[in-house]
């Protein structure tokens, strides 16, 4: 097993939060582009280091634009790529040009494996977030394999009115895409900044997203038909005029054609992705009210789910009808299996899921499962049903289907997820990073809950910080192995400077500060703002309805030095999700700390917020701290 599952383990287990903090550093323009590759060999391996950019011709690396970060791992000989290995790495930003000598850099791995205040990294290129959609209108960052002093809560992100469905595309962007029905607009999320970054008009309340294999459009659902993003510009380029009701899309593998569902009008439409013309290509009359759909790159078919309880069969090169499969009413979702060779149709209705051969076109199998079954996620082991009438998750084992479906059952919560009256198009169930794995959100407890397979109740479970979570994403920031020996990830560094890409590989043993330099992006505006983190320094409790004294300090990160004497630091702390809040001024004190004295008024999450006028620095600008206010 990973060392980032059991790493997860223990931290379930851990007494909930106390203060959380981050920071960011800067430097002064870069003089100098670091040769890449580099190379080390150390204990029998050669690992060979490179930082591209992802665009532009230029091999300099400039800041705010993306670079891809690979490490290729070998036999010594270089000609036997090591695979499944578990490097660990970190980019930390130096003051000067001068390389980090082996004991520094080792000193730099030791701090980075603790959770300490004293020496966090710019990028830490080990773990992955957990996203929630909550029904307030926010997205929930939760860190769960570290988190300072036990805090899972990361960041929070506000969007202008709740989300309804949303998609990811990390391959080169790091963009989370967030369609917002209420306000007519796609909300761009840079995960690399946890920021917006824009606000899209896309139609009359969209709703479903989806994104091309290849990334380049975002296909929005509205009430219109369908409308194109470009994921490039972040403009709208199409409004194409399907037929009427919801929408739900397939892509051919090449991205040539896409296949958009029309519900009320019980038709299919097939577009052109390369014209993007006004009104489809054509439009394929399926006989039923179509709620679901999948495109299998094994048979070239497109599998379309009615409502009345049949799917339909659709030749993806002919656009014609080849098949119609009879199951029951209640038709509410489909999902292929990994490897392509069974289909799975879930029915509200009858709370059942139907199991059809994509070969033979034939239903095999009909599985009872919970009450109000409305969601299929699949692992390489399983097929995982949430069922909104009930707390348990099915899981229907992949493994000799052809013969039988062999059903288990575990509990993810206390209460039925449609308790909670909240619902998203997005899914509630996805694959944890950690193969054999998945994280489940359950509204009705406002919960997370972290399941691995074979046993036969969830490992531990998430805080959302009394937010109601309705569909989860996994944002895995790490290294993955992307070819055969070859661990590459993508990153973005906002400021220019000197960088070392810290190293660790447990076994075989090696240990390295790979160095590289950002530039000045002369197209970004520059950085006027002084840089500041804040630093908590009270150790004690806060209980509800006392008094409390909470001291920190205001670091400015490029120089490691506190800001001290300032007359008007502002201190804005409110209780999660904003049902209470209290603004103050902040006491310069001995050392250059301050402090604040408020009444919590009762448990809870809540968050300190700074800003400095005198500073220019806004309440937005530097990272909260977190507080857990306990009863007494």
């Amino acid at each position: 097993m990973s060392s980032r599952f059991f790493a997860l383990v223990i931290l379930l287990l851990t007494i909930p939060v106390v203060q959380v903090f981050a920071q960011d550093n800067n430097s002064g323009p870069a003089a100098k582009v670091a040769p890449t590759p580099q190379v080390l060999e150390a204990q029998g391996v050669t690992i060979e280091f490179a930082a591209t950019p992802i665009r532009g011709r230029q091999p300099r690396l400039v800041a705010g634009e993306e670079v891809r970060l690979g490490f290729k791992i070998t036999g010594t000989s270089g000609a036997v790529p090591l695979s499944n290995l578990r490097p660990t790495a970190w980019i930390d930003q130096r003051k000067s040009r001068e390389t980090s000598e082996p004991q520094a850099c080792r000193e730099k791995v030791q701090s980075f494996l603790q959770s300490s205040f004293a020496k966090r990294p710019v990028l830490d290129l080990n773990g992955y977030f957990i996203l929630t959609l909550n029904q307030e209108p926010n997205i929930s960052v939760i860190d769960p394999l570290s988190g300072f002093g036990g805090s899972k809560l990361y960041t929070l992100i506000a969007l202008p009115s709740p989300g309804e469905d949303w998609v990811m595309r990390t391959a080169d962007q790091n963009r989370l895409y967030v369609s917002m029905p209420a306000v007519n607009q796609v909300a761009v999320i840079d995960l690399t900044t946890w920021k917006s970054i824009a606000m899209i008009g896309a139609g009359t309340k969209p709703t479903r997203l989806a994104l091309q294999n290849d990334g380049r459009y975002l296909w929005v659902g509205n009430e219109q038909g369908v409308a194109v993003i470009d994921t490039s510009s972040l403009k709208a380029v199409a409004q194409i005029m399907t037929g009427a009701g919801s929408h739900e899309f397939a892509f051919t593998d090449d991205d040539r054609f896409a296949f958009v569902t029309n519900k009320q009008d019980g038709t299919l439409s097939v577009i052109d992705t390369r014209e993007l013309a006004p009104s489809p290509l054509k439009d394929i009359k399926l006989g039923g009210s179509p709620v679901a759909i999948a495109f299998s790159p094994l048979s070239k078919a497109v599998y379309v789910a009615n409502e009345d309880g049949t799917i339909a069969v659709v030749d993806a090169g002919r656009f014609e009808t080849l098949a119609q499969m009879k199951t029951q009413p209640g038709l509410r979702s489909l999902g292929l299996q990994p490897d392509g060779r069974y289909g799975f149709a879930v029915s509200t209705a009858v709370n059942s899921v139907f199991v059809f051969d994509l070969t033979s076109n034939k239903v095999i199998h009909s599985v009872a499962v919970g009450p109000g079954a409305d969601q299929i996620t699949f692992t390489k082991q399983f097929a995982y049903v949430r069922s909104s009438g009930s707390e348990y998750v099915h899981m229907i084992k992949l493994a000799d289907l052809g013969k039988e479906a062999a059903l288990s059952r575990f509990p993810a919560g206390q209460k039925a997820p449609k308790e909670a009256a909240a619902y998203s198009l997005a899914n509630a169930i996805v694959p944890a990073p950690e193969e054999g794995s998945v994280i489940v959100a359950n509204p009705s407890d406002r919960m997370i809950y972290y399941y691995t397979e074979g046993m036969a109740a969830p490992m531990g479970s998430f805080q959302n910080y009394r937010r109601v979570p309705k569909a989860l994403l996994v944002f895995d920031n790490g290294l993955r192995e992307t070819a055969r020996g070859f661990y590459s990830t993508t990153i973005r560094l906002d400021s220019p400077g000197f960088y070392d890409a810290v190293f660790l590989l447990d076994s075989p043993r090696a240990v390295h500060c790979f160095d590289f330099t950002v530039d000045d992006n002369p197209v970004q505006p520059k950085q006027k703002k002084e840089s500041l983190a804040a630093q908590p320094l009270t150790n004690e409790s806060a209980f509800a309805g006392e008094p409390y004294t909470f001291r920190f300090k205001l670091i400015e990160t490029t120089a490691g030095v506190a800001k001290a004497n300032l007359n008007d630091v502002g201190v804005l702390v409110f209780l999660a999700p904003g049902i209470w809040q209290d603004r103050v001024e902040a006491k310069p004190i001995a050392g250059g700390a301050y402090e604040i004295n408020f009444v919590p008024p009762q448990p809870g999450v809540y968050y300190v917020h700074f800003r400095i006028p005198s500073l220019d620095v806004p309440f937005s600008q530097i990272m909260p701290l977190v507080l857990d206010v306990k009863k007494k």
